[in-house]
């Protein structure tokens, strides 16, 4: 994307260059956590990262071609439903297992804007010290980036739509 080498996206990223090796050669599924310090590094997020590593451009993404990556530590499901646009909104599906929890740092926050919308289950987000214990049709408004966790208490998995306006 922008012809670093290993070493420089490492000491942006702070993943390990053995790391980052391992996700470019397919050795490897990296973690979410993973995921957003790289895209961080490239000053993007999460779903661009993904929509420019899988999709191509085009008005309508069908559900066939929407992308879905699965974290292997959580099981955490996210699907990428917007296409390749000039707009600053992206939506993005979330399942997240009974139990898991992703913790991710302030700074995959630091140039967008993010509303939470939870579909079904409960959904326990943890901002800053602040828990936001969300139920069926809650719909939480983000502050100013700030460490976070998303954790699904049960019985069953947390559905959510994240919707991301970038700066």
């Amino acid at each position: 994307m922008r012809n670093w080498s290993l070493a420089e996206l490492a000491e942006r990223s702070g993943v390990s260059k053995a790391m980052l090796s391992a996700i470019e050669r397919g050795m490897t599924s990296p973690t979410a956590v993973l995921l957003v310090r790289i895209a961080a590094a490239f000053g993007m997020t999460l779903s661009t990262l993904i929509a420019r590593a899988e999709m191509q451009g085009g008005g309508l993404l069908r559900k066939a071609d929407q992308p879905v990556w699965q974290d292997p530590q959580t099981g955490y499901i996210r699907r990428h439903l917007s296409p390749i646009s000039q707009m600053p909104l992206e939506l993005i599906r979330v399942s997240l297992p009974a139990g898991a929890k992703v913790s991710l740092p302030a700074a995959s926050y630091a140039f967008i804007k993010q509303q939470i919308w939870l579909i079904d289950g409960r959904l326990d987000f943890t901002e800053g010290d602040v828990v936001h214990k969300l139920e069926p049709g809650d719909c939480l408004a983000l502050g100013a980036p700030s460490d976070c966790t998303f954790h699904a208490p049960g019985p069953k998995a947390a559905d959510y739509l994240v919707a991301l306006v970038r700066d």
